[in-house]
C-alpha cells in the first residue's frame, strides 16, 4: 500500500452538467493513462470512484504517488470563472468520503489543491478547489 501523506480536494473546474463519462474523455485528450481524480462527487451527491486508491493519479504534480485526489463536479461559472458551487449534497457526500479516507489515513492531511502553493494567493497557480478545505475540514478526525 502507498504511504498517503495528503488527500487533496479539488474542483473539475468544468460545468456541474458534465458526466463522469465526459471527464475521463477530457483526461484521455490530456493522455493520461491515470484519471486526475480517484473520487469524483457529482452534482446530486453521487460517489464514484475513477481509480483504486492503490493507484496513482494525475491531481497535482509533483505529490501524487503520496496523494489521494478528491473531486467535485463543478468549480465554474456560466462565465468560466471560479467558484464554489457545490450542491448540499455534494457537501455532504465530499465530507462523509473524507471520513472515510481520513479513517483509512489517519496522518494524512487534508486540503485543497491550492494550498500546496501556501496561503499567498497570488502564487496561487490554480483557484481549485474554490474554498477553503482546510478550513472547512478542519475537524474532520481518524
Amino acid at each position: 500500500m502507498r504511504q498517503i501523506k495528503r488527500i487533496f480536494v479539488h474542483c473539475t473546474a468544468g460545468s456541474q452538467q458534465q458526466t463522469i463519462d465526459d471527464l475521463k474523455a477530457e483526461f484521455r485528450r490530456k493522455g493520461w493513462s491515470n484519471p486526475g481524480y480517484h473520487y469524483v462527487v457529482t452534482p446530486n451527491g453521487g460517489t464514484h470512484q475513477l481509480l483504486a486508491i492503490e493507484e496513482v493519479s494525475n491531481g497535482v504534480q509533483g505529490y501524487n504517488s503520496t496523494a489521494i485526489n478528491v473531486a467535485y463536479m463543478g468549480g465554474i461559472d456560466k462565465d468560466g470563472k471560479p467558484v464554489d458551487n457545490r450542491t448540499p449534497e455534494q457537501k455532504d457526500a465530499l465530507t462523509l468520503l473524507l471520513h472515510k479516507l481520513k479513517q483509512m489515513f489517519p496522518e494524512a492531511k487534508i486540503m485543497g489543491h491550492r494550498d500546496i502553493w501556501g496561503t499567498d494567493k497570488s502564487k496561487w497557480k490554480k483557484m481549485c478547489p474554490c474554498f477553503n478545505a482546510i478550513e472547512e475540514y478542519k475537524d474532520i478526525a481518524s
